[in-house]
């Protein structure tokens, strides 16, 4: 085993050359990269903040889990993977449709979620990856993704005909950000624009009533808020598909750190995803949000080209420490409805297309009438929430429009192959 737990100095400790980098087991002096290190926190602060806010989850725990859940992915991949796990978007729709249910039966579905994760790391680290490839092809992946964003979207449009004034300006503010800001601007749109949202919420009465009053008698220090979890088999169900988000993910975090690094870390995989699962698992246990890698973190490596392990570290002490501070917590739950509809019609919106964008780069052939007509009734199921009950279990759209393609489509490509029109066609288009 190649264990990296000290670093050495890149250079001097203070520049980093032209067309150079800074590898994982290297870092910077303390200052630079106790500073970038924060830099990683910014950067996750608005997604990571916005899953609890959004599903009800304790922010200051969450926040807790998140950095816990950092140093766990450290520890497992040997510190050899530069990442920062954050609350997973993916979370959000499962947690949303079963938000009449009791918080600890919502934790009961990202515990089971985790401990699937963890087999699925296990069976990644002794088959490879590749057996991925075969469970779940693109055509697979990409639908379960795009159905899990998409689920949201009347979710969104509600928030945002709430307040629609306020939703517009938080709206704007994060597209003008996104496309016209530069650097960390844009790769804090969505962080900007909510707090363009609430300012002007605030200055135009838009607040809910008592805010101001609950961030003043929030303690400056004192513990988050634990809950346990509880099992009930519908709302596992309809959490359970999240766990494909949570693979492409985490793949997807390995293939990005390759190509930065130019180095070959496809035997990292299987451990990205036992340790995001070991992370998602101690975060439900204590009610926590679900985990992942951080794509805006990725973003923040390619710009800095610091690549240190040891500036995860400092995020991730960063991240629990601010855990301790209610005040923190109490201010974030106070973000109207209108804000959250404009943030939430964008990034329900980005987790869609991110399905769109898994068929794109993978070249998913709809002429073959087996994607086409799988994808389709995945996503109608999906959109539409298609609500049913059997045994006594009610399932929901993601978990119909999930299973069903898992299930559907190598029986439909078997068909299609062996007694349709495409028996005598070798490449279905995958």
């Amino acid at each position: 085993m190649n264990w990296n737990w000290g670093w050495t100095v890149h250079g001097d400790g203070k520049r980093i050359e032209p067309g150079g980098v800074v590898a994982p087991e290297e870092r910077l002096s303390w200052p630079r990269t106790i500073g970038i290190g924060m830099q990683h926190v910014i950067a996750m602060f608005g997604a990571t903040l916005l899953v609890p806010t959004l599903t009800g989850f304790p922010v200051n725990t969450t926040l807790l889990f998140s950095g816990l859940g950092t140093i766990i992915f450290l520890l497992i991949t040997r510190n050899r993977l530069p990442s920062y796990l954050g609350s997973s978007f993916a979370f959000i729709a499962p947690l949303t449709a079963t938000a009449g249910e009791t918080m600890s039966a919502r934790l009961g579905g990202v515990v089971v979620t985790g401990a699937l994760l963890i087999v699925v790391g296990f069976v990644v680290k002794a088959a490879g990856k590749k057996v991925l490839d075969a469970v779940m092809p693109p055509t697979v992946t990409g639908a379960i993704v795009a159905l899990i964003g998409l689920n949201l979207a009347p979710t969104a449009a509600t928030n945002f005909s709430s307040s629609p004034l306020v939703a517009t300006v938080t709206l704007f503010s994060i597209l003008i950000c996104t496309v016209a800001g530069r650097g960390m601007v844009s790769r804090l749109g969505i962080l900007i624009g909510v707090i363009i949202g609430w300012v002007f919420a605030a200055a135009t009465g838009n607040l809910s009533e008592g805010a101001e009053q609950a961030i003043a008698e929030a303690p400056w220090i004192g513990l988050p808020t634990f809950h346990t979890p509880s099992f009930e088999p519908s709302v596992i169900f309809v959490t359970l598909p999240v766990i494909i988000v949570l693979i492409a993910e985490n793949v997807g975090h390995v293939k990005a750190v390759s190509a930065m690094t130019g180095r070959n870390m496809d035997d990292l995989a299987g451990d990205a995803l036992l340790a995001d699962g070991v992370a998602t698992t101690f975060a439900g246990c204590f009610g926590g949000s679900g985990t992942t890698t951080y794509a805006e973190n990725v973003g923040v490596m390619a710009a800095t080209k610091v690549y240190s392990t040891a500036a995860y570290w400092v995020a991730a002490a960063t991240a629990i420490a601010l855990a301790f501070i209610p005040k923190f917590g109490a201010l974030i739950f106070t973000i109207p409805t209108g804000v959250l509809g404009g943030a939430t019609l964008v990034l329900y919106g980005l987790i869609g297309m991110l399905g769109i964008r898994i068929w794109q780069d993978n070249n998913v052939n709809f002429n073959n009438p087996v994607n086409l007509t799988a994808a389709a009734v995945a996503l109608v199921a999906g959109i539409g929430n298609l609500t049913l009950t059997v045994f006594g279990i009610e399932l929901q759209g993601i978990a119909w429009g999930s299973a069903g393609i898992i299930v559907l489509f190598p029986v439909m490509r078997w068909l299609y192959s062996h007694v349709g029109e495409g028996a005598n066609i070798y490449n279905l288009g995958d």
